[in-house]
């Protein structure tokens, strides 16, 4: 039986493919039980990998039967078939990624950029807050509803933390995501803290927003990594940023993972908090720059407008030897 019929006969009448993998793909769906539209995601298990099948899809299907947030894509359903399909019935972004809407209309004034950002940020701190990571926090996989609201999608590397019996987190060994969106000791191939690898992806997703470009370009790891372990931003002068707003982002951006902000740090910063944007203090040179070993305001963004070749994947057996680190 294809998959129509499969849906047919669970209520659901599809639509227009919206992506394809080679194990998986989404389709819309007109649901006759919700009466409005949705996607489906449907996982092949008979052309998945081993590791995805015994890892990554059970961990994604308990996240997601987990999660309820606002500003986190709804999971209505998920079933599977005899034959080996797995069908997950979620929430529709009906007005993309933010990917797109970044490449086709530019960057986002501040204002704008402010309610995304702390809606993805109070999203990401629902996750952390139930010991969820998603760590693979990138513009594609946040959606936007009708309203243009934020809506956190595809836990496809989510995990659940696990704690030593002192009740610390343990360090991540899996390196995956993307490698735009990568913190440098994911980078490095250095077992990591999960949930500070989650900010450094908000670092770079905030600044894509207000600048629309990629803050680094990842076509030489090597390179790149360097600029990012030597904390150097640039931001295009033509932008006219606020202080705050980029002091928000070197913060984040801060390759020491013991200084990076935390999720919490994040919703209280001025930037963030309108209301408190007048009382902001952090530490700002007499421009309103953020102060570190070099200013972050560059006469031009070096790394050109989004490309979507510039968010390569770093599988689950992703090694940094095939990036030439050494």
């Amino acid at each position: 039986m294809d998959d129509a019929a499969i849906l047919k006969r669970r209520g659901y009448i599809m639509g227009i493919n919206l992506g394809e993998g080679s194990y998986a793909k989404v389709k819309s769906a007109y649901s006759e039980r919700l009466k409005f539209n949705v996607a489906v995601k449907i996982i092949d298990r008979k052309k998945a990998p081993a590791d995805f099948l015994e890892k990554f899809l059970p961990r994604e299907i308990e996240i997601l039967t987990m999660l309820n947030h606002r500003s986190i894509v709804k999971t209505y359903e998920i079933f599977e078939t005899s034959d080996g399909k797995v069908y997950i019935i979620m929430e529709l972004g009906v007005q993309g990624d933010l990917l797109e809407f970044i490449k086709t209309r530019g960057a986002l004034h501040e204002e704008d950029a402010r309610k995304k950002f702390h809606q993805l940020s109070s999203a990401v701190k629902y996750c952390h807050d139930l010991d969820i990571v998603h760590r693979d926090l990138k513009c594609e996989n946040l959606l936007l509803d009708k309203d243009f609201n934020i809506k956190l999608s595809d836990f496809g590397f989510s995990k659940r933390c696990l704690r030593d019996d002192s009740g610390r987190l343990t360090l991540s060994k899996t390196f995956c995501g993307s490698a735009a969106y990568a913190a440098p000791e994911v980078l490095q191939g250095i077992p990591y803290q999960p949930k500070v690898y989650d900010i450094w992806s908000l670092g770079v997703i905030l600044y894509i927003m207000v600048c629309g470009s990629m803050p680094y370009d990842d076509s030489n790891i090597k390179k790149m990594l360097r600029i990012q372990k030597e904390h150097r931003i640039n931001f295009p002068r033509f932008k006219n940023l606020t202080g705050e707003c980029k002091d928000l982002i070197y913060r984040i951006l801060q390759p020491d993972v013991n200084r990076r902000l935390h999720i919490d740090e994040i919703l209280s910063h001025g930037w963030v908090q309108p209301k408190a944007r007048g009382l902001f203090s952090a530490a700002t040179d007499k421009e309103g720059e953020p102060q570190g070993p070099m200013s972050p305001q560059g006469p031009r963004n070096p790394h050109g407008p989004l490309s979507l070749a510039l968010t390569r994947s770093l599988s689950p057996s992703w090694s940094p030897r095939r990036h030439s680190l050494r």
